[in-house]
C-alpha cells in the first residue's frame, strides 16, 4: 500500500496541534497512560501508524512489553489499574461513535470521574479527539507505520 500524500504537512496546522498537545500534557494526566489511550484507540480504528509511534512513545516512558501487548484485552488482564481502566473504557467508548453505538454512558463518566479531576478529563478527552483525528488522516492518505512524531 502506497501513501496518497507526500509533502510536508500545513505549517498553521503543526502549530496548532503543538499547542493541543501542550494543554494536554498540562492536564496531570500520566505520560504512560496517555501512550495508553492513543494505543488504544488507534488499535480500534486500525490506524497502523499511530500504533507505531504510541508504542514507541510508551516505551520512552517506561512501559513494559506486557502491558503493550495486552492492552487490545485489558478488560481480560490484570495488567492494569482501575484508574486505566476507566480511562480506558473512556477512550473506547469515545471512540466507537458509529451509527447505534451508546458512545459515553454516564456509567462510563462517572467511572472516569470518580479517578480524574476535571483538568485531568479535559485532558484525556483531548487526547482521546487528537488521537481520532490523527487516525483518520492516516487512513485516508494512507500513512505508513514506521515514523515517529
Amino acid at each position: 500500500m502506497e501513501p496518497r500524500m507526500t509533502g510536508p504537512a500545513n505549517p498553521d496546522v503543526i502549530t496548532a496541534v503543538q499547542h493541543l498537545y501542550k494543554a494536554i500534557h498540562a492536564g496531570g494526566v500520566d505520560k504512560r497512560l496517555l501512550s495508553l489511550i492513543h494505543l488504544r484507540a488507534s488499535q480500534i480504528n486500525g490506524c497502523s501508524p499511530c500504533v507505531f509511534s504510541s508504542v514507541q512513545s510508551a516505551q520512552k516512558e517506561g512501559e513494559t512489553a506486557e502491558r503493550l501487548h495486552n492492552l487490545v484485552a485489558w478488560r481480560d488482564t490484570p495488567f492494569y489499574t482501575e484508574q486505566e481502566r476507566a480511562a480506558l473504557a473512556l477512550a473506547e467508548a469515545a471512540t466507537r461513535i458509529q451509527d447505534g453505538a451508546p458512545g459515553v454512558t454516564d456509567e462510563i463518566w462517572d467511572a472516569a470521574a470518580e479517578h480524574f479531576g476535571e483538568g485531568q478529563l479535559s485532558a484525556i478527552i483531548l487526547e482521546i479527539a487528537l488521537t481520532n483525528f490523527f487516525n483518520r488522516i492516516n487512513r485516508a492518505v494512507r500513512e505508513q507505520a514506521g515514523k515517529t512524531w
